[in-house]
């Protein structure tokens, strides 16, 4: 007997094994109508026949939107001005791509007269939080069915089986060694042979970096331009954020620069070992910082340093849309008004090295940090620096050595 209360799903679809059973499974147990939805945020699969693919397992309709230059511009570049990297190593690719997904599978529904959206994240992950966390803020009428939290197929196997069963057309085998996530800003593997720590993942599996062992042995270096802590050039040449951070994944990817290997902590209580490519992203960490470093001013610099572990805790754990997360942004955006110019780096065999910066409203004084000058009533008196010292030391307990 079919479940009742939802008339028509909209369905986070990929065309993959999941997500096409899971379409099915929403008009057998709903007997309802699938809309079938899925954002383009450079994950470079064949997007082509996928509404074809999701019509011949149900859906009703398809829509696809290609968010790409949203991703990066709205949801990208706000983590790299504020410097956000959770737990100090991951650069929050999927976390990033989550909230805007979201908000347009919400817009989806909308427009296609939906009362209920879907979607094919598991019980033990993240992304289920980040999605319906989104749902919550956005479109909490909308009601929300998490299949893997609800149904009785508990493996892969069970997935084929149900697929077979129905005819689905999905092409895909029983093992699978690792789960893979990609969009603009990284590759994220996990799972399967990634499941023990101490193995190290293979050299097959990544796509966007070169072995940095087999890196050209020359290196390359790259100007990026920033203006208010935004990325908008690389030699000059204005770039969209979706053009940008593509070339960069491109160039630091070929020398081999952005892979991480890490356990981290989910937000459900687990920890999970993920390996993860962000070639272009690391370098705009590395060049951002080093425009801050001639532009922002010292206090603001450790103020806005303060909140990067809260942003990137925030971003992680799905709250995008929360109010803590305006208040934090706000800060951030603050914080780089002043943060234009160039950074250079080298790139080599993985590694990554800032070379060079310049600004136009550069804080840095040369004349002033410059260890030929004596020091002048127009520039630095060292002489002052006596009193500086002890009024710091005025308030430091006598140790007794």
């Amino acid at each position: 007997m079919a479940r009742s209360g939802v008339k028509r799903v909209c369905l986070a679809y990929s065309g993959g094994l999941d997500t096409s059973v899971i379409l099915r499974w929403l008009i057998e147990e709903y007997d309802c109508e699938v809309v079938a939805y899925c954002a383009d945020v450079g994950q470079e699969e064949e997007l082509d026949g996928l509404p074809e693919k999701a019509k011949a397992s149900g859906a009703v309709d398809c829509i696809i939107r290609d968010i790409r230059d949203e991703f990066v511009g709205d949801f990208v570049y706000p983590a790299i001005r504020g410097g956000a990297l959770y737990e100090g190593t991951y650069l929050l690719g999927t976390s990033l791509a989550r909230p805007v997904i979201a908000k347009h599978h919400v817009a989806v529904a909308r427009e296609t007269g939906c009362d209920a959206l879907a979607h094919g994240a598991t019980g033990k992950g993240n992304d289920q939080v980040r999605f319906e966390l989104t749902f919550r803020a956005l479109a909490p009428e909308l009601a929300v069915i998490a299949p893997w939290r609800d149904w009785d197929l508990k493996s892969r196997s069970d997935c084929m089986a149900y697929a077979q069963k129905f005819g689905i057309p999905v092409t895909a085998t029983v093992k699978k060694p690792y789960s893979m996530d990609r969009n603009l800003l990284h590759i994220s593997y996990e799972g399967g042979i990634l499941e023990d720590p101490w193995r190290a993942p293979e050299e097959d599996m990544f796509v966007l970096t070169t072995n940095p062992e087999d890196a050209p042995e020359t290196p390359s270096e790259i100007v990026i331009g920033f203006e208010r802590g935004t990325p908008v050039s690389i030699h000059g040449e204005s770039l969209g954020p979706a053009d940008l951070l593509h070339r960069l994944n491109q160039l630091a990817g070929a020398h081999g620069v952005g892979r991480v290997d890490m356990v981290e902590n989910r937000f459900v209580g687990l920890k999970s070992r993920g390996v993860y490519e962000t070639p272009g992203g690391t370098v705009l960490h590395a060049a951002h910082r080093a425009i801050e470093s001639i532009t922002l001013d010292r206090e603001v610099m450790h103020e806005r340093d303060r909140l990067m572990p809260r942003f990137a805790e925030l971003i992680y754990n799905g709250f995008w849309y929360a109010p803590e997360m305006d208040f934090v942004r706000a800060a951030i955006e603050q914080s780089q008004t002043n943060v234009t110019g160039e950074a250079r780096i080298k790139l080599y065999k993985g590694s990554l090295q800032v070379t060079g910066r310049r600004s136009p409203v550069s804080l840095y004084d040369e004349a002033m940090s410059s260890f030929e000058d004596a020091g002048t009533a127009d520039t630095y008196v060292q002489a002052d620096a006596t009193g500086f010292i002890q009024l710091q030391g005025l308030r430091l307990p006598k140790v007794d050595a």
